[in-house]
């Protein structure tokens, strides 16, 4: 499942409320002037002015365009000691001010930043954190006369710029590793009964590094690991705690190999029933109701700044995050933690946050205790079949084996998702949002950006529901007419929108899901409940996505019906259609990774009986296939090392091994006739 990472920004205390982002004209024309200045103000003697310039900067950089003009004055040099800074304040902001710097600067700014040592003071303080935590004293203590524990305050902004450049970076993750930085978390952790904020961070942050990350493992012993117990037993059940849960449910799955063999069942069983409870919210109601409570708050209390949080003022944070670019990430999840981010009398709303969150992450944590350790970006090999038993295939011949191993769940986790209903759950976020909460969050501001996180949840389902597909068999999904009804379920989903072509998301999703469906009933001689027609509209208008991902889902989806009709009497009309659409998407596609697939299922098509054998020869299958032949070696040639992956060529290369054997076959046939 294709991946990305949502900006986690903090907003600067001195930026005026509505007024985060300078018009681009202004921006564009003083970039470097502002940032020559601001950096300068840097070593200014008073500490105000230090405090001023670090929150300026962090604002700054909130706008992409910006960090090129500071990245090239050395802002990581000049910020990187003020995490030391004898003033608090400034330690606070200058975190902030990078933690912004890594979440709005893509891969390149987060490798430049551990280039430039950001993980020297960045270490030290959190070091500094734990010690003042645990002792109160030293240089960093609580100040009573601000009512503020800057030790937790500066911890929350230090956590999150860890985890932002150790999500993106390998070496931060080894420096992380060697500096003993997992105590220090766990340390943090511990305090989530007093710091909910500060424990979210951290989970996120041990989320990323746990995993994939077998030289921390060993770290992991019995005193760490009851911390994360600790969590997961606990019994509060806040919107945020459930966050918190779900989160270190995720951490207990990644160190999973660290706990003794005879506890391995236990704690699955502990890590799906957190899962289980998190998805049986319904986290529409939980909308409904916390924009019900706030309403209420509000006409009771006159607490400062209610007016502005009624409007639009009060959503600058969060339009500021919504309206960040998204960049790519290294893992499978995806982050929206914009927890700390909300003003506190916006409690309602930062739970309604919370709980989407969290469900949206224990769907991933699902899929991923599908998936195979490694697997690939766009999955497109998984389902293809025509290197396994078509009849144009010599069994014996070693070249034609999987080239993957098949998906599979261990004997812990297939029990523990079954007895905790999870497939029920998944199938029921699969549906469209609640339309009473999502009228209510378009119809207040501050709550609008809800709207995209609700549809999160139902992509993030359907794509767990694709991979719950692929490890499961009929009888533990509840039989024939399940899956049959869930067929009709899918295209009810698809079909209901209008516009369902141009909601990416939704289609590589629903896709995904659909694909594996239908191959699951094809598989078992389960009849297919969708209709040629559907599955025809649904092809032509997903083959225009510009998403290789649902390009390749749609034709793999009319291989697996076309592979069923072969079988059919009277179905060689609807072959041609099929073999005439898979062979346009296969000669004239841009990405190769979609024309291979459309030849596998073109053998699946027409791999054996008398109406595909009838509509080949009709759209004069042999001919064109022996036409493309090279020019499909060509460009494997030209175009392969440099614009696929390894995976992606070992299957390029099976699809052209089997394009010659698929040939021979054909051909063999027309000698026979």
């Amino acid at each position: 499942m294709g991946k990305s990472k949502p900006k986690r920004v903090r907003k600067s205390p001195f930026s005026p409320a509505g007024n985060a982002t300078e018009p681009e004209g202004e921006a564009a024309g003083g970039e470097g002037c502002a940032a020559a200045e601001l950096l300068e103000k840097l070593q200014h003697h008073s500490a105000d002015m230090r405090e001023f310039a670090c929150a300026s900067i962090s604002k700054l950089l909130q706008q992409k365009q910006t960090i090129p003009a500071f990245v090239q004055r050395d802002v990581v040099r000049c910020l990187g000691p003020l995490l030391l800074d004898k003033s608090l304040v400034v330690r606070e902001t200058a975190a902030g001010a990078l933690r912004n710097l890594s979440a709005c600067g893509g891969f390149d700014v987060c490798d430049d930043m551990v280039t430039k040592d950001v993980m020297t003071p960045l270490v030290a303080l959190l070091k500094e954190c734990r010690a003042g935590l645990d002792e109160n004293n030293g240089s960093l203590k609580e100040s009573k006369e601000l009512n503020k524990n800057y030790i937790e305050d500066i911890a929350n902004e230090a956590v999150h710029l860890l985890w932002n450049i150790c999500e993106c970076n390998g070496t931060a993750v080894s420096i992380f590793n060697r500096e003993g930085c997992l105590d220090i978390m766990l340390q943090f952790l511990k305090r989530f009964h007093t710091n909910l904020g500060l424990a979210i961070a951290v989970a996120f942050c041990l989320q990323t590094v746990t995993e994939d990350n077998s030289d921390l493992l060993s770290s992991f012993d019995a005193s760490a690991r009851q911390v994360l117990e600790m969590i997961i037993l606990s019994s509060d059940k806040t919107m945020e705690h459930v966050l918190l849960q779900t989160l270190v449910a995720g951490v207990t799955w990644n160190i999973k190999n660290t706990l003794p063999s005879g506890h391995q069942a236990s704690t699955v069983n502990a890590i799906l029933k957190v899962l289980s409870e998190c998805l049986a919210i319904d986290a529409g109601e939980v909308v409904i109701r916390m924009k019900e409570v706030e309403a209420e708050r509000l006409k009771t209390s006159v607490e400062p700044g209610a007016e502005a949080n009624a409007g639009d003022g009060g959503n600058t944070v969060l339009k500021e995050v919504e309206e960040m670019e998204e960049m790519p990430k290294r893992t499978t999840r995806s982050k929206n933690d914009i927890s700390d981010l909300l003003p506190r009398s916006k409690q309602e709303l930062k739970e309604a946050s919370a709980l989407l969150l969290a469900q949206q992450t224990a769907l991933e944590i699902i899929v991923n205790m599908c998936c195979n350790e490694d697997p690939s970006d766009d999955e497109w090999e998984e389902l293809s079949s025509s290197d396994e038993s078509d009849t144009f295939i010599d069994n014996n011949c070693d070249e034609g084996e999987k080239l993957l191993s098949p998906l599979c769940l261990s004997a812990e986790v297939h029990t523990a998702l079954m007895n905790h209903l999870v497939p029920k759950k998944i199938l029921e976020k699969t549906a469209f949002p609640n339309s009473t909460a999502v009228d209510i969050c378009t119809n207040n501001p501050a709550w609008k950006p809800l709207i995209k996180k609700l549809n999160m949840v139902q992509y993030r389902a359907l794509t767990c529901l694709h991979s719950i597909l692929l490890v499961s068999d009929v009888d533990c999904l509840g039989g024939a007419s399940v899956l049959q009804a869930l067929a009709q379920h899918l295209s009810q989903l698809i079909f209901s929108q209008p516009e369902f072509s141009k909601l990416t998301e939704f289609m590589e999703a629903v896709t995904s899901a659909l694909r594996a469906l239908l191959q699951m009933l094809a598989s078992n001689n389960i009849p297919q409940c969708i209709t040629p027609e559907q599955l025809m509209t649904l092809c032509e208008v997903g083959i225009h996505s510009n998403n290789v991902g649902v390009r390749v889902n749609v034709v793999s989806i009319l291989g697996i019906a076309g592979s069923v009709l072969g079988k059919v009497e009277d179905s060689a009309e609807t072959l041609k259609m099929i073999g005439k659409f898979l062979l346009e998407v296969a000669t004239k596609d841009l990405s190769l990774v979609v024309g291979g697939e459309a030849l596998d299922a073109l053998f699946d098509v027409f791999a054996d009986g008398k109406e595909a054998e009838k509509a080949a020869e009709q759209i004069k299958l042999l001919s064109a296939l022996k036409e493309f032949q090279p020019v499909f070696k060509a460009r494997m040639r030209k175009e392969g090392k440099g614009l696929y992956s390894t995976d992606q060529l070992c299957v390029l290369d099976n699809v052209k091994l089997n394009l010659r054997r698929f040939i021979a076959y054909q051909e063999q046939l027309e000698r026979k006739k």
